[in-house]
């Protein structure tokens, strides 16, 4: 068992830079350092939380037990792979690799390696989705929105592998079934990607969900809605709440989950390092962001056909 895991950030930007702040007062974990190939940024965000700032990665291996990947998504195969052969644990941020075929070969070496490899599909750990994982047993319909304002972030993926992911593995995580179906849609509008997409996917045993991504909206929706037989769950992941209401109509039936919210970033930091000391299997494996990257491709080749 690791008492006290080194860690290192790989990649601080925007996402980096929140994996450092929670870092920095986590006590699961010690920061050791932080890397960024635009240096200036390195050298800040190092200062900002006194540790350690590189240029390159292979730098700080040998500081370290764990690493972030939080670069670009073209980045993530070839360190995370090198992070592996070196034995590292490694939580990089999703989509786990840009092809299926790169994600395959790192599951396939960690697993081989006995290596904790994490995805950083963050929204598994949101407290909301947490609560309805065990309230719910036989969905019929599922409706998803993922909404968000246009950003130069992420511009080198299509918005399924930005935003909708995030949903394709929930939905996976909740259903446990197998997609029959495919149907999909995209369009761009302020890049070369699709900016907005919307898919359905019909499950064998039934049950069918519809998803709406869009990272050119007025302000920022993000919605779950899950209906079973006699009642509705409405999730707001923002406000990290969940309403049933009864099918039956009447509106003095509607109840609230009763929710302890904390931010998901830690709560997923805090996962991958009981994982790395207890040798246990993560939350959000590389397998599971793997058979996430695959239906993400899916819906990605229809919506483009």
């Amino acid at each position: 068992m690791v008492d006290n895991v080194r860690v290192g950030i790989i990649g601080v930007g925007y996402l980096g830079m929140q994996h450092a702040r929670i870092l920095s007062y986590l006590e699961e974990a010690e920061l050791k350092g932080v890397v960024d190939i635009d240096f200036k940024k390195a050298v800040e965000i190092g200062n900002r939380h006194g540790v350690k700032y590189f240029e390159n990665y292979e730098d700080m291996l040998d500081e370290i037990d764990a690493a972030i990947v939080a670069t670009p998504t073209s980045e993530h195969f070839s360190i995370s792979m090198r992070l592996l052969n070196e034995g590292k644990a490694v939580l990089v941020e999703k989509p786990i690799t840009e092809t299926v075929e790169q994600a395959e070969r790192l599951v396939a070496k960690a697993n081989k390696s006995g290596l904790i490899l994490q995805a950083g599909h963050l929204e598994r750990f949101n407290p909301a989705v947490e609560a309805i994982e065990n309230v719910i047993s036989e969905p019929k319909f599922i409706e998803v929105q993922r909404l968000g304002s246009f950003s130069a972030r992420s511009l080198d993926i299509d918005v399924v592998l930005d935003l909708m992911i995030h949903d394709l593995d929930i939905i996976l995580a909740l259903i446990k079934d197998e997609v029959k179906v495919i149907r999909s849609s995209g369009i761009h509008v302020l890049s070369e990607k699709i900016d907005i997409a919307n898919a359905r996917l019909e499950f064998k045993r039934g049950c069918v969900a519809t998803l709406t991504a869009s990272r050119v909206h007025q302000g920022k929706v993000r919605k779950l809605r899950i209906f079973e037989q006699t009642s509705c769950y409405s999730v707001d992941y923002i406000n990290q709440e969940v309403k049933v209401f009864p099918l039956n109509g009447k509106q003095t039936d509607i109840k609230s989950i009763k929710i302890e919210k904390e931010e998901p970033l830690k709560k997923e930091l805090k996962n991958f390092f009981k994982c790395i000391r207890e040798g246990k299997t993560s939350k959000v494996s590389g397998d599971e962001a793997l058979r996430a990257l695959k239906l993400a491709y899916k819906v990605l080749r229809e919506a483009e056909a």
